[in-house]
């Protein structure tokens, strides 16, 4: 890393829930409203993208766990706000504490760890189990 993240270092992203981001059973009377898996995805992003600018050319970062509750529904159209703040650093793992907010409410909260890695091996490792 070209610089170790410091404790409350935070990484936000916005978004438009969109049909991408909606659960796929909404038919009979359920309404279309933001799928968890989706939202699983989008705080990985907010994670990865706040670490980003402190990694070398030759490094990336991976999840290793994610503890979400998903305790608030938002509908299709919603502005939706992902907000990840490092709460410890441990050589190469970052932990992060997540909140997701709708114009409204809190929608989400949560635990995400993140990994360093050096992609050339990273790569090398997944090479080894394809053969």
């Amino acid at each position: 890393m070209r610089q170790k993240p410091r404790v409350g270092l935070t990484g936000e992203h916005r978004f438009v829930v969109g049909q991408e981001h909606v659960i796929d059973f909404a038919e009979g009377g359920m309404p279309a409203v933001l799928a968890t898996p989706a939202l699983v995805r989008l705080l990985e992003r907010t994670s990865r993208e706040t670490l980003a600018p402190l990694l070398e050319p030759h490094e990336r970062t991976v999840g290793v766990s994610i503890e979400i509750r998903h305790i608030s529904p938002t509908p299709l159209g919603a502005n939706v706000t992902c907000k990840a703040r490092v709460i410890q650093v441990d050589r190469t793992l970052v932990t992060f504490v997540l909140e997701v907010r709708d114009d409204q409410e809190v929608v989400a909260r949560g635990l995400h760890k993140r990994r360093v890695i050096h992609v050339e091996k990273f790569a090398q490792r997944v090479a080894r189990k394809k053969r």
